[in-house]
């Protein structure tokens, strides 16, 4: 194993490797795409990967990449949204964006928005939202509830009358459940992408 591990380069070959071939390399594979002359060299080098949380293993024991290999972005600091400001760019971390979105990943699911009755709390049609099943709903949390039959994406309230559920667009009225409402998630993250 060569004296110092520089592990930005190992990750980055990981990363490639992963992406063309779908899948972790095997040791022999390891050996000539890190350059390594021993099985042990690459054995040192995944258990200090899984350390570091870059790699787990599977229910048969073998290696299998984690969200922080595949799905990280490098973090370089923060940009003001008012007056500009010097800024160099300089790395702070890496971030796997479903680390920094989802709390509880076994509780959490999907939906592409349509519709708008949403825009005015910046949620377009086409946006992605992270919903989080078995938390209790608090007032002016978004939510994914089914009124009266129908699945909606609106503001959860309560009041002296019962439960309503408003929108964010003033072309919408207020719903309120007339038989049953079922609250199927509080929305944590919309996730937009410009073309």
């Amino acid at each position: 194993m060569p004296r110092k591990l520089n592990l930005e380069n190992i990750l980055k070959k990981l990363r490639v490797f992963i992406r063309v071939e779908r899948r972790m390399p095997g040791y022999a594979e390891m050996l000539e795409l890190f350059g390594y002359r021993s099985k042990n060299a690459v054995h040192n080098l995944l258990c200090r990967l899984e350390r570091l949380g870059y790699i787990t293993k599977n229910s048969r024991g073998k290696p299998a990449w984690t969200d922080k290999l595949i799905g990280s972005i490098r973090l370089l600091g923060a940009v003001q949204a008012g007056f500009p400001s010097p800024a160099e760019e300089e790395l702070v971390d890496t971030l796997s964006l479903d680390e920094f979105l989802v709390r509880q990943p076994e509780a959490t699911f999907m939906l592409t928005v349509s519709g708008d009755s949403m825009i005015e709390a910046g949620i377009h049609p086409g946006d992605l939202v992270l919903v989080e099943r078995g938390t209790a709903p608090k007032k002016n949390d978004i939510v994914v509830a089914q009124v009266d039959g129908e699945w909606t994406l609106k503001y959860f309230g309560r009041d002296r009358h019962g439960i309503y559920l408003d929108p964010a667009n003033s072309r919408y009225q207020r719903i309120r459940p007339r038989n049953s409402l079922t609250v199927g998630g509080v929305v944590r993250a919309v996730v937009r992408k410009y073309h």
